[in-house]
């Protein structure tokens, strides 16, 4: 049997994401444990960026949840979890930089952030249709290929998401290395530690990136595949 070359790419891409997921918490668990030499929260952190970024508007919170950390530019909030807002770690000052490294972006008018952002709320309302489109397309496309057509147009907007995210993601955590360095927060180990905690969190946004590239040509294939047989 003939397997095609795009499902043993997407079965492969799901098990490199699992196995980065694994290896990120493994990373996480373990340099959780390194005291931070500075005795600094990842919360303390936050803050001190905050204000040499001189950014008085934002919220610092702490959400429950392992690796939840986010920064919401809708209600300007920092939200960490709480092993990493209370956490005294290297990796704890590292994810509390990477969020406000998000904030910074935002206050500083970050093109590509800008651009990330204003694509979410049409991201919404593909994420409500694009499963049943890709879904009823495939069924109905000895019928019609429209349904599949407009589910594959939906779910390139959402790539296109996905691969938008990759810079940001990678500039937050370029501002974050670089500030602590900076200003002491780390020392030359604890930097290492950082970056490499960091560098696993990425990897992570590369993967779903790939991952989404790969099921939409999966959906193409099947699309043009019908447009030729039809």
């Amino acid at each position: 049997m003939v397997i095609n070359p795009i499902y043993g790419l997407l079965i492969g891409l799901t098990l490199v994401s699992w196995l980065i997921q694994w290896r990120l918490r493994s990373k996480f668990s373990q340099y959780s444990h390194i005291a931070l030499h500075s005795g600094l929260s990842g919360k303390q952190v936050a803050e001190m960026m905050l204000a040499d970024n001189r950014i008085y508007d934002v919220k610092i919170i702490s959400t429950e949840g392992q690796l939840s950390d986010h920064y919401n530019p809708a209600d300007k909030t920092v939200n960490l979890s709480e092993e990493v807002y209370h956490g005294r770690s290297a990796m704890s000052a590292a994810v509390a930089a990477h969020e406000v490294g998000h904030a910074v972006q935002h206050a500083t008018a970050y093109s590509m952030l800008q651009f990330r952002s204003a694509m979410v709320p049409a991201l919404s309302a593909v994420s409500r249709f694009m499963p049943l489109l890709l879904l009823a397309g495939v069924f109905l496309l000895r019928y019609s290929i429209l349904p599949l057509g407009l589910g594959v147009a939906l779910f390139a907007f959402a790539t296109l998401f996905s691969f938008v995210t990759l810079p940001v993601e990678f500039d937050a955590s370029k501002r974050a290395l670089a500030w602590m360095e900076r200003r002491g927060i780390v020392s030359s180990q604890e930097h290492a530690i950082a970056k490499d905690g960091l560098r696993w969190a990425a990897l992570t946004y590369v993967v779903a990136a790939i991952s989404s590239l790969a099921t939409l040509l999966h959906y193409a294939s099947i699309l043009f595949g019908g447009r030729r047989s039809s």
